[in-house]
């Protein structure tokens, strides 16, 4: 089994697919606006991977909101957990 994910992972994944379900946008079409592969997204929606800071940039871009949005809704959803 395993291992449950850290909360503050979970959150950022949260934030990140709730954003991408709010605009109706595929994977796909996400990480090709913010020159990542499907992969990526869903690596990181999931919570495998630990984005850089580039890559958060570019997909709150992809996604059409300031990176202070996706950061409060990363705090939202971490105290939330």
């Amino acid at each position: 089994m395993p291992a449950p994910l850290p909360n503050d992972v979970r959150a950022l994944a949260t934030a990140v697919r709730e954003l991408r379900a709010r605009k109706a946008l595929k994977q796909e079409e996400v990480g090709a606006a913010a020159g990542l592969s499907r992969n990526y997204m869903t690596s990181l929606e999931s919570g495998r991977m630990n984005p850089s800071f580039t890559a958060l940039v570019h997909v709150s871009r992809a996604l059409d909101v300031p990176l202070s949005e996706l950061v409060s809704m990363y705090e939202e959803r971490l105290s939330d957990a």
